[in-house]
């Protein structure tokens, strides 16, 4: 069992950056896949960004170059960096731990990112 609690999120204007941290409790955090889901008003959740047990990466097109995932497994973290903010970043931010085996997921309650024109 894994608890996730995101933050981070706030109001940025266009071009600015913001740091969000996802912090879990439970066991074994290292096994997991990260991963940073977004929702924006209307719109279904779309995959962000993931990153691997092993520390391997990959992003959604549209934040490439400007958004970076990481984790800190001595501190049961992960992390998203976003840089360059663009109004249609803005949605509620989930933090995702999964693990293949037994196709376990944990979600956390999200944070709100708003990016203003």
């Amino acid at each position: 069992q894994v608890q996730l609690v995101e933050s981070g999120g706030g109001l940025v204007q266009t071009g600015g950056s913001l740091r969000l941290s996802c912090a879990a409790s439970g066991s074994r955090f290292s096994i997991y896949v990260m991963g940073w889901y977004r929702q924006a008003p209307g719109k279904q959740r779309e995959l962000v960004a993931r990153i691997t047990s092993g520390g391997g990466t990959d992003y959604v097109e549209s934040v490439k170059g400007r958004f970076t995932i990481s984790r800190d497994n001595a501190k049961n973290t992960a992390y998203l960096q976003m840089s360059s903010l663009k109004v249609e970043d803005t949605g509620v931010y989930y933090c995702n731990a999964w693990y293949a085996v037994g196709a376990r997921t944990y979600w956390g309650p999200g944070t709100q990112v708003t990016v203003s024109s």
